[in-house]
């Protein structure tokens, strides 16, 4: 803190955090030292402002078919500036140039799904997340790209053959799914006996 010139009997404090509780205690000092603090002052709560702290790890990705899920991480309380504190989600196919807004009204989420039975399996979309309070819209994170659910496989594992190895053993090979947007990401495959 700044030293004061001592027949000073006020001093503006300033960088404070907004929609904040401070107390606040005055020292005296002279050549020799510092003297005890006074005692704290009642409590004070800074004004609201809007928000300038964007939620950090946008990302999302999985789900169900045509679902979109966006995840961030949260605010936290002593950056979110007011009441009435939210979230604004916007997002787009990639390529598109208009977003689509969503508005989250809750201090603790985390997560938004769209649903759509437009939105095609594992389709890009350019994704942003932003905060709001009763004060106005405040910072939009950069810009993340997510992808949408996926279907199912569509198609058959193709040149399914079997080995006979032993009385209790037989060797089952085939040719891998090459991944694709209709396809998805294969995580595994399940060998069956009709």
């Amino acid at each position: 803190p700044e030293v004061i010139n001592g027949r000073t009997r006020k001093a503006t404090v300033v960088d404070l955090s907004p929609w904040v509780e401070y107390e606040f205690r005055v020292v005296a000092s002279n050549s020799v030292g510092i003297g005890e603090p006074s005692r704290p002052s009642a409590l004070l709560k800074t004004k609201a402002a809007v928000p300038v702290v964007a939620p950090t790890n946008v990302s999302g990705g999985g789900g169900s078919r045509s679902e979109l899920v966006i995840t961030w991480e949260p605010v936290p309380e002593d950056l979110q500036n007011g009441e009435g504190f939210g979230y604004i989600i916007m997002f787009r196919p990639l390529g598109s140039t208009t977003w689509t807004k969503a508005v989250v009204a809750s201090v603790e989420a985390s997560k938004y799904v769209y649903r759509n039975e437009s939105v095609t399996p594992l389709s890009p979309f350019e994704v942003k997340v932003g905060v709001y309070n009763n004060e106005g819209e405040g910072t939009l994170s950069s810009v993340s790209i997510v992808y949408s659910g996926e279907d199912e496989p569509q198609i058959a594992p193709a040149g399914a053959s079997a080995l006979s190895i032993s009385a209790a053993e037989v060797e089952v090979s085939w040719q891998p799914i090459a991944w694709n947007r209709h396809t998805g990401r294969v995580l595994g495959y399940e060998v069956r006996m009709p």
